[in-house]
């Protein structure tokens, strides 16, 4: 038990330290921990996003919460939520005794602006992971891949839902993102998605 803890403390740690960004920049670090762990299912990673984007709090600190519970029970996950906030919080503090002083320093701002691309490849890497999570299926690709093979390696529905929704984001701004939840909700009990 306690060395299962001290894994949760070393894995979340270094995921609440590295992924600069907000809960979608951590995504590639969970999957990561859950091919090396059996505290995550790979194939339930994508339906704790959705339900991490769809309550309360950050996707990150739900899925340590869930991830720390599987591996240790309730120790294990007070253990894995703080690991991963605790890198958090000691920037913060440090960044904010220090950034009124170097607020414009060249070498600050300079690291903050190259942080900008990081973070874009970790969201970028975190989209990709699950859009192939939950759209395509590279299995049913063959090694002489004909046109079919090729449309069966996409679930079409799942495809057709995901360019509805990015085609009604585009074009009507002000429909709530709550109504996105709720309508993806019942078209996914209704269709069984």
């Amino acid at each position: 038990m306690l060395t299962t803890l001290l894994h949760l403390i070393w894995e979340f740690f270094k995921t609440g330290l590295f992924a600069i960004g907000g809960g979608l920049a951590t995504v590639p670090f969970i999957y990561d921990i859950a091919e090396r762990y059996d505290w995550l299912d790979i194939a339930v990673i994508p339906d704790m996003i959705a339900v991490g984007e769809s309550t309360p709090g950050p996707i990150g600190i739900n899925i340590a919460t869930y991830a720390g519970y599987n591996a240790a029970g309730v120790p294990g996950a007070i253990i894995a939520t703080l690991a991963l906030i605790t890198p958090s919080i000691i920037v913060i503090m440090i960044v904010a005794k220090f950034l009124q002083k170097f607020a414009q320093n060249r070498f600050v701002t300079g690291s903050f602006y190259t942080l900008r691309p990081a973070v874009a490849a970790l969201i970028a890497s975190a989209a990709w992971q699950v859009f192939t999570a939950s759209i395509i299926n590279l299995g049913t690709f063959t090694a002489a891949p004909a046109f079919s093979s090729f449309l069966g390696m996409f679930d079409l529905p799942k495809l057709i839902l995901a360019l509805c929704v990015f085609l009604a984001g585009t074009f009507w701004k002000k429909i709530h993102p709550i109504v996105y939840i709720v309508l993806g909700a019942i078209v996914g009990i209704i269709f069984k998605m």
